[in-house]
């Protein structure tokens, strides 16, 4: 019997295929989870739902404290808010998690990375207030305060020490935003001066970090960033290890947590057995750690263990879906995951 009942949240496009195909990996898995289904964005707004947030789906996640999130299409330039920014904003889940590591099986330009960007989510431009001001003038404010510059650094100190990581780079442009990105710089200094010393910990301005990102980044470990530059940065570092598709998201508060396929929901391709479901089969794993560690149960370690040595296997052996050079289908990509889960 599950000891965790989860939330899903298919998403809409190839979210509904993904998902199935991640929920018939966690059950041949033996993840000790149970799923209650949700609905936001298009999805909800399909089912005559109240918004595009529905109530309901928020109340059952601060409810259950964890939920397994699909893509949600976003309109460009108009139509309705981001269902990924007001979630992150009305449960405050203010710090976003990225692992980046090379894959076997998946070839790019670069060896051996293997790093983490940690981003603040609740602040700065990507928070989208805007405002129009007069015919032709509008304007988008950067808002930062002391209690997240300061909780946002603590988080990414004190997962650095759990996960046994060795150096923070902060990345930033405070020569030129010295009130808003200096405020982070000067926490940040604070919490590794003051609470762990003995984490390396440097500062580097954000144009510099993209160039150097590109031309080694394995001489990075963990990146923490302001909200936008964090969004933009996770991508590029996406890029280095295959795309989107072999990354996984975590949107984490002190209450509750989200975790997610950064990829978008792709329409194109939907009810066609062609998406890739790895990013959200390895955001389901980081899920069960997660578990793992708020619920002290060590069987949703080992559930994770087994998914992740199980996709490592598959792609090391050429089972991939076609955005990666393969030949399978979503559902047989996850067939193959199951066939070597131990």
């Amino acid at each position: 019997m599950a000891d965790h009942t989860v939330v899903l949240i298919a998403g809409d496009g190839i979210g509904p295929e993904v998902s199935d195909a991640v929920q018939s990996v966690l059950e041949a898995a033996r993840a000790p989870v149970a799923f209650v289904q949700r609905y936001a964005g298009l999805a909800a707004l399909d089912r005559n739902l109240p918004g595009t947030l529905p109530e309901e789906t928020l109340s059952s996640i601060r409810q259950h404290r964890v939920a397994l999130k699909g893509p949600c299409t976003t309109p460009v330039g108009g139509g309705f808010r981001s269902v990924n920014v007001e979630l992150r904003r009305t449960l405050d889940l203010y710090a976003a998690v990225r692992p980046v590591r090379s894959l076997d099986g998946v070839t790019t330009r670069y060896d051996g990375v293997d790093l983490v960007v940690v981003r603040e989510n609740t602040e700065g431009l990507y928070s989208g207030v805007e405002n129009h001001i007069t015919d032709g003038v509008v304007v988008s404010m950067k808002v930062a305060t002391r209690h997240a510059c300061h909780r946002i650094a603590h988080w990414a100190f004190r997962y650095a020490t759990r996960r046994r990581r060795q150096r923070i780079t902060l990345l930033h442009k405070a020569n030129i935003m010295k009130m808003t990105d200096g405020m982070l710089l000067t926490e940040a200094r604070k919490v590794h001066q003051l609470d762990y010393p003995n984490i390396e910990y440097s500062e580097l301005i954000i144009d510099a970090a993209s160039m150097r990102l590109v031309q080694s980044p394995s001489q990075f470990d963990i990146l923490l960033c302001e909200n936008l530059y964090g969004d933009i940065v996770s991508d590029l570092c996406a890029g280095l290890v295959g795309g989107l598709g072999c990354t996984p998201g975590a949107n984490i508060g002190d209450e509750d947590a989200v975790f997610e396929a950064v990829h978008g929901s792709a329409p194109d391709i939907a009810g066609k057995n062609l998406a890739n479901p790895l990013a959200m089969l390895m955001s389901a794993t980081m899920m069960l750690k997660h578990l793992a560690e708020r619920k002290d149960d060590p069987e949703c370690s080992r559930a994770a263990e087994r998914i992740k040595v199980a996709y490592d296997r598959a792609l090391g052996e050429g089972q991939k879906t076609r955005d990666l050079g393969g030949t399978l289908g979503t559902r047989e990509f996850a067939q193959a995951v199951i066939d070597r889960i131990g």
